[in-house]
């Protein structure tokens, strides 16, 4: 199912086009072409259609694979003269100026991070060049099709099964003088992290870093962790996979403990679940992601421990906002934060609330749900428990 990209033409107002020059990992390039290139290639989409420009390598690929309703390649432009005369950036640019003039673009609009090279290029050639300030894409792309929230729920089954190694990992581990040990050696959060990759490439995920932090280094919520791990401390596996095949990401987290939990860490652990709970209760249709903040923050406090709500200078306790949105990229809108807008269907958000004190260790809880018309549903199904 294509998306929607309606609310694209109103963006535009008076410009012809909306134009993309990147590769395939940028998500705004992925989402209006529907294709993946390694090389930077030009989209340029207006109400009338999509229109990529692309090298000759890469041309058949996309005839058969983007949803573009043209495809050009550079050397119909004269690329290669172009470049020998006036270098790679200008030349580059005067080829795509010259794509834009054949589809009938003689103004468009350009994300924020559009190359300079290129925006000085077209301009000089005489095409309009306005950045797109309200980021109109990623804002259409926080509304997922019922076909883009397939791909997040895939993806988080397998994120699923990676959780499931990395516990049993705790769970079977052995402990020698406070230690957890496997197969005779000390496991480490490296291991671990080495466990939860295989199992995702197994299941046909890729992913760029594992948060596997046990103790004090659990108390910096985007600490990797590194080197052994300890019995009687909490252990935070945060996993954020990307599907290869759809490149939707999943994100989960969950907070493990092999041994006996002080009195202060199973009360934190109490309360952030109960705050994940309070937030998801608040997801629904209309509710700002500001309200679900509030939710989350509301338990912390009546509880007083410090949240950044209460004290903005605040080092401990919950220190970061609930939530955000999930799909090409793992950071996207909408927000749950302070600063969050309303939520409509079709938006996917993690609900994520925790504690942090480097004196007790780090406590967070990570659920990813969907906006829908009378509520949301929880795309992940994995328990919720301290202990292993």
């Amino acid at each position: 199912m294509d998306p929607d990209l309606s609310a694209l033409d109103a963006a535009l107002g008076d410009l012809d086009g909306y134009l993309v020059d990147a590769d395939g990992t940028d998500s705004t390039q992925r989402y209006l072409s529907g294709f993946d290139a390694p090389d930077p290639f030009v989209t340029c989409y207006t109400p009338d259609g999509i229109h990529v420009l692309v090298s000759g390598l890469e041309y058949g690929r996309a005839r058969k694979d983007s949803r573009a309703d043209t495809v050009s390649r550079l050397s119909t432009y004269d690329y290669r003269d172009r470049v020998s005369e006036a270098g790679p950036v200008a030349g580059r640019a005067a080829a795509v100026a010259d794509f834009l003039d054949d589809v009938g673009v003689g103004s468009v609009a350009v994300p924020a991070r559009f190359p300079l090279g290129t925006a000085d290029g077209l301009r000089e050639a005489g095409v309009t060049v306005d950045v797109d300030d309200a980021d109109a894409v990623t804002r259409i792309r926080a509304v997922k099709t019922p076909a883009e929230v397939d791909h997040v729920r895939r993806a988080q089954r397998a994120n699923e099964r990676a959780m499931a190694t990395a516990e049993s990992l705790i769970e079977s581990a052995t402990v020698v003088e406070g230690v957890l040990h496997r197969d005779g050696d000390p496991l480490t959060s490296e291991a671990v992290r080495r466990e939860i990759e295989r199992t995702l490439l197994e299941e046909g995920c890729a992913l760029d870093e594992t948060i596997v932090a046990c103790g004090s280094d659990a108390a910096d919520p985007h600490d990797r962790g590194s080197g052994p791990l300890r019995a009687d401390e909490p252990i935070v596996v945060d996993i954020f996979p990307r599907d290869k095949e759809t490149r939707y990401h999943a994100d989960m987290t969950r907070t493990f403990l092999r041994g006996e939990p002080s009195p202060t860490l199973r009360e934190w652990f109490d309360l952030t679940d109960e705050a994940r709970r309070a937030a998801l209760d608040a997801v629904e249709p209309g509710v700002t992601g500001a309200a679900v903040h509030d939710a989350a923050c509301d338990v912390f406090e009546a509880a007083g421990v410090p949240t950044l709500r209460s004290d903005p200078d605040a080092e401990t306790g919950f220190i970061h906002s609930t939530g955000h949105g999930v799909g090409l990229d793992v950071h996207e809108l909408p927000r749950v934060a302070p600063d969050g807008d309303e939520l409509d269907p079709g938006n996917v958000i993690t609900v994520e609330p925790g504690l942090y004190d480097p004196d007790v260790g780090g406590v967070r809880i990570e659920d990813l749900v969907v906006v829908t018309e009378d509520g949301h549903e929880n795309l992940t199904e994995y328990p919720v428990e301290l202990v292993v």
